[in-house]
């Protein structure tokens, strides 16, 4: 039943869910609620300071908070940090985290890597921003294009930006009002990807705070891997671009592409005239040109942030020599404008400093060669655990990515993984870890290995791993 790791990460069987057999090693609900009592109860009396400094901050941040999936971490309140170096955590109660959500990937190449830390202490001595180029824009964009093999590239605030500035680009270039996005997608607050398809119409996905418009109007929605739906949509003929991950990896969790997914999406964008924009803001975890440089796809643009400057605010898209024409001819000189692109603070020196150490010093494959092995050890300790117990659940990995999820199957789109999610099991599972001294990604069971962690650090996850289970099913192995 369970799916045998590859390279880059499980081969799913892709069978329909609806003929899995009834799942094995099924949760007790009742034993679920009286363990994650025990874990809360635990949770709150391990940890007065943070508590006091949310019941504090409840008074002037909404929720306590100052971004509000801050919240999303499991337990009665956020811990608050002091601070973090490599893979540890340590909190305001001293209690030090093995990190494997590592900011969910913006910190995935460890927190504070001494060449970022140096870079940024250098340029906050010699100024912060200037609205000018530094000398370090110019050995970006250099190796963006050695590592990507897109020839010209700008820079963003976040990948939100970046998405949000390719997407303007590209309806300007084509002359065309839609993007088209897959169902589970996840490219940041981008608004016209937080779409879904409900009764045949493209709506907004529940959760989408305040959409400007109608999604029907902006955004037009496929499953991942139907290269039918891809088609069909394509020939109406009002796409300007599909903008996708190579593999979804947020919102619905991985789901890996099926043999020969990448190649028909090109041809059947080049023969529509699509633009095709590819986000590797998780999937740079493939590798140090992302997923694009280790499958070899052509995008037409990029878009890439997160953890390209250590954690410094940072993103860039890249575009074809093609499209970069187009785009300076419709930006640059006497009567264009460059109105809805950009920001004052974008490409600041500080930012560029931070980049350039990453690139340089610490997102290499040196760098890569020692973290895909530990996904490898990882996913591979978590299958262990689920083959041992016996249970109807699944692993992947894309490069030093690895998720599990409660379903048999790997799926093969968005409608299919959102049908593993448990939200009741995630938080259990990740206070169950945080307690122990693990974080996890609070969104989903995603974990991610970096250059500072050991085999150590993941046999001990997998130790935890297995008392959880354990504990949840009340046996043996």
């Amino acid at each position: 039943m369970l799916n045998k790791i590859d390279g880059m990460g499980i081969a799913a069987t892709n069978q329909p869910l609806s003929a899995a057999p009834p799942l094995k090693g099924a949760v007790d609900r009742r034993r679920l609620s009286q363990l994650m009592d025990r874990e809360i109860e635990r949770f709150r009396s391990e940890n007065p300071k943070s508590q006091e400094l949310f019941e504090s901050a409840e008074g002037s941040l909404v929720g306590g908070v100052p971004m509000q999936w801050m919240i999303e971490w499991p337990g009665s309140f956020p811990l608050f940090v002091r601070q973090a170096k490599g893979v540890t955590v340590t909190d305001v109660d001293g209690h030090d985290y093995l990190d494997f959500c590592l900011g969910d990937t913006g910190a995935m190449f460890g927190h504070s890597p001494d060449p970022v830390a140096k870079a940024v202490v250098d340029q906050a001595s010699r100024g912060l921003t200037f609205m000018m180029p530094t000398e370090d824009a110019a050995w970006i964009g250099k190796d963006l294009s050695r590592r990507f093999g897109l020839p010209f590239w700008q820079f963003a605030m976040t990948a939100t930006d970046a998405n949000r500035f390719a997407l303007r680009l590209a309806r300007d270039i084509t002359g065309r009002p839609k993007v088209l996005v897959f169902e589970g997608c996840y490219h940041g607050t981008v608004d016209e990807t937080i779409a879904t398809v409900e009764n045949g119409k493209v709506v907004s996905r529940g959760g989408n705070v305040g959409p400007p418009s109608d999604l029907a109007e902006t955004t037009r929605v496929v499953e991942f891997n139907d290269l039918d739906g891809l088609a069909a949509e394509l020939a109406k003929g009002d796409v300007a671009c599909v903008l996708t991950e190579p593999a979804l990896t947020n919102h619905s969790g991985i789901v890996l592409p099926d043999p020969g997914f990448h190649e028909a999406l090109r041809a059947l964008t080049k023969k529509h005239d699509v633009l095709l924009i590819i986000d590797e803001t998780h999937t740079i975890s493939s590798g140090p040109g992302g997923y694009t440089a280790a499958h070899g796809l052509e995008p037409d643009m990029l878009t890439i942030g997160k953890p390209l400057a250590g954690g410094i605010p940072v993103a860039v898209y890249g575009f074809t020599a093609d499209i970069a024409a187009k785009i300076k001819a419709r930006t640059i000189g006497p009567g264009t404008s460059i109105a809805g692109i950009g920001g004052t603070l974008t490409a600041n020196a500080l930012a560029l400093g931070a980049m350039r150490a990453a690139l340089e010093y610490v997102i290499t494959e040196q760098a890569f060669a020692h973290m895909i092995p530990l996904a490898e050890q990882l996913a591979g300790g978590v299958e262990g655990v689920i083959r041992e117990y016996d249970l109807d659940w699944y692993v992947t990995r894309i490069g030093a990515r690895v998720e599990y999820r409660f379903q048999p199957t790997a799926p093969k789109n968005g409608s299919e993984a959102l049908l593993g999610k448990d939200g009741e099991l995630d938080r259990f599972i990740h206070l169950y870890f945080l307690n122990r001294g693990i974080l996890v990604t609070p969104m989903h069971n995603m974990l991610l290995t970096s250059p500072k962690t050991t085999a150590e650090h993941v046999d001990r996850h997998t130790t935890v791993f297995n008392e959880c289970v354990g504990e949840l099913l009340n046996a043996s192995p």
